[in-house]
């Protein structure tokens, strides 16, 4: 295909991050090409980032709004413009849960405008959208194959929804009226001039004063990062050889988690990350991953250039060196900022910025001021080793996923065991190479989806639940190490001694009663089996709720899709309380039977009644009994309340079931009016 040649190109909003660095390197690259610049000088743009291009003579600067159709329609007119490179928007995650309308004006209507200015004039040769990797919504965790440009868009948030929405609009001006559009998906990008209220300017600046970083949530979030000057080039292919009406998703398949980019500036600037590390409040709908396919552009000739490490040095440098290239950024620095959108902040460091639309005007550079916030010297002192590490096993489980992110969250190194339990070599050799402080064993068969699964498949039930666990424990104490054991509370029933609704529960002592499942069988035998080993701490579990009611493993979660349900109270266990103590646990190094449940019990009904008042009032259910359950599972079900009072007297602030249910799970959840 021949490669397209522009001529007068405008680029809208490119005194803000991404396009600033598409703008100075076209300027540079390619004199001949005319580059008018249509920025309304939001609170993230700056007119400083187009310093390099100030005394080009094929560079010129408009100040003014795309949502401005007679603006729009005279430049495009009056330039001679055949070509658009749309960059401008509102970006940022957190500011569009405060102010989705200004999303939909800037992101969605401006974009509208441009696009009908171009079907109006009918001069346009090439429109190049640039859209973002969130407007395919959230990646699967294990997925090893990226989204690709023609996979299904599931946006969701609404800066993600009106970059989609905009994408619609793009594709049916291409569709309806001929307009040669290319659209671009990109990942993250980083660098010099990123204002900061996104993730790395921010961590950086923060640094440089001294001051906490601050982690959504856990830190496991995954994110893809692009050098800024690896995807500026990416938009010059793109110009050049980008084919009109396709997609090109602009990614690289290098992943960080959100705490390990933490620690790496943490690094940078030798601070220690276990002080440095804050974690706050996650924001709302924080999407664990997105994952992008980028072979349809490394066959245009495209690839990434500028390693992590290399980029984030330049990064840094360029911070320390124009430390108030913003001016006052306070705002922007808070852990969940709320940015004033408003046009026109920052162009209170130019006293003639209207003038810049002839392309001769003066810029007012401060970039040369001194940095004050370069990284400490090194200490000779070296580094204490960390007193704690945990070997995990359960990786791709519930609580195994869950308990790498609690030691993410206080920062305990950790890694998840890579053999199998019942292959003692892999055992042997995961602990000669992690050389952990403990051992946790999350991991077990309890059916798929339910213990239903147990009752065929009795033979890999035991290898797992019983011999597994057994020589795991075996291992452990062999290398003088505690294993924190997962177990579960489901070997007993309501019975004579412990009625139903008496408030007697059962105790660690006490002989499991319950035969009803093959899987509360196995679990009985290894409880009693590990009783000879003084190195195991065993946690009766009991139908596990976290805050995340869409996880399908969450007891609310399953009894809130089920068309009917018993009623019948039970004990339960929070895991939002409770597998912060069983870390805890592991550091008192605590051994023996626990039942790991909150104090009390809670019914079913209870439970969806608080559903009812907390998440959904128009939610409704049906009851049946335990004997018309009996007709529908395979295996019976053990009910029964379980004597927490070991636990509470280690744990005095341990809550009660219903109290926990509302300050770990409901609340949080709420999405209903407090009375």
């Amino acid at each position: 295909m021949e490669a397209y040649a522009p001529k007068n190109i405008l680029i809208t909003g490119a005194a803000g991050f991404i396009a600033c660095h598409v703008a100075n390197r076209l300027i540079r690259n390619y004199p001949d090409y005319k580059i008018v610049v249509l920025d309304k000088l939001d609170y993230c743009s700056n007119l400083k980032n187009l310093f390099p291009s100030k005394s080009s003579p094929n560079f010129k600067f408009v100040k003014g709004d795309i949502a401005s159709a007679d603006l729009v329609n005279y430049l495009l007119i009056t330039e001679n413009i055949d070509t658009i490179m749309h960059f401008a928007a509102q970006t940022h995650v957190d500011n569009s849960f405060g102010n989705s309308f200004e999303f939909t004006k800037n992101n969605i209507y401006g974009t509208h405008v441009l696009l009908e200015a171009c079907k109006v004039t009918g001069q346009i040769r090439r429109f190049i959208h640039v859209s973002t990797d969130e407007v395919y919504g959230e990646t699967d965790e294990d997925a090893v194959v990226g989204n690709h440009e023609a996979s299904q868009l599931l946006p969701t948030n609404p800066y993600s929804a009106t970059k989609a929405g905009a994408e619609m609009l793009v594709m049916a001006y291409g569709r309806s009226y001929g307009l040669p559009v290319i659209t671009t998906r990109g990942n993250n990008v980083y660098g010099p001039n990123q204002f900061p209220e996104k993730l790395i300017p921010k961590f950086i600046l923060l640094a440089m004063r001294g001051k906490p970083l601050p982690i959504h949530g856990d830190g496991c979030n995954v994110r893809s990062y692009l050098y800024c000057e690896d995807v500026a080039e990416a938009f010059e292919v793109i110009l050049h050889r980008g084919e009109v009406g396709h997609v090109y998703n602009i990614g690289t398949k290098k992943e960080r988690r959100v705490i390990d980019v933490a620690k790496d500036i943490c690094n940078l600037f030798n601070m220690d990350p276990d002080k440095s590390i804050q974690f706050v409040e996650n924001r709302p709908f924080n999407d664990q991953r997105y994952f992008l396919d980028d072979q349809k552009l490394k066959n245009l000739g495209w690839s990434e250039r500028t390693s992590w490490e290399e980029g984030l040095k330049k990064t840094m440098e360029w911070y320390i060196n124009n430390p108030d290239w913003w001016g006052d950024v306070s705002g922007a620095l808070l852990p969940h900022p709320r940015m004033l959108m408003m046009p026109g902040g920052i162009e209170r460091h130019f006293d003639d910025a209207e003038k810049c639309d002839s392309g001769k005007s003066e810029f007012k550079d401060k970039s040369n001021q001194t940095g004050t916030g370069a990284p400490a010297s090194k200490s000779n002192n070296s580094l204490q080793k960390p007193p704690y590490k945990f070997l995990i096993y359960g990786r791709t489980g519930w609580i195994g996923g869950l308990l790498g992110k609690m030691c993410d969250k206080q920062g305990i190194p950790y890694e998840y065991g890579k053999g199998r339990l019942e292959d003692r070599s892999k055992l042997l050799a995961d602990i000669l190479a992690v050389k952990p402080t403990h051992v946790f064993n999350a991991a077990g068969v309890t059916g798929r989806p339910n213990v239903d699964w147990c009752e065929s498949h009795k033979t890999e039930t035991i290898r797992t639940n019983v011999s597994g666990t057994l020589n795991l424990a075996d291992v452990c104490r062999e290398h003088g190490l505690l294993m924190m054991n997962f177990a579960t509370g489901c070997i007993f029933e309501y019975d004579a001694a412990h009625p139903e609704g008496s408030g007697i529960g059962f105790k660690e002592e006490d002989k499991p009663n319950f035969a009803g499942s093959f899987y509360s069988k196995t679990k009985a035998m290894v409880e009693e089996l590990l009783k000879e080993y003084d190195n195991v701490c065993t946690l009766r579990v009991r139908m596990p709720i976290s805050s995340d009611l869409n996880n399908p493993r969450n007891f609310i979660t399953k009894i809130s899709r089920y068309n009917k349900v018993v009623n019948i109270p039970n004990s339960m266990t929070i895991l939002d309380e409770l597998l912060p103590i069983s870390i805890e646990m592991a550091k008192r190094n605590l051994r023996g039977i626990w039942n790991f449940t909150n104090p009390g019990v809670v019914s079913h009904n209870e439970i969806l009644e608080m559903y009812k008042k907390y998440i959904d009032p128009g939610f409704k259910w049906a009851n049946f009994t335990i004997e018309e359950q009996a007709k529908v599972i395979v295996a019976a079900r053990s009910n029964n309340e379980m004597d927490a009072s070991k636990l509470k007297k280690e744990f005095p602030e341990l809550l009660p079931i219903k109290e926990s249910l509302i300050k770990y799970v409901f609340e949080p959840n709420r999405k209903t009016p407090a009375v």
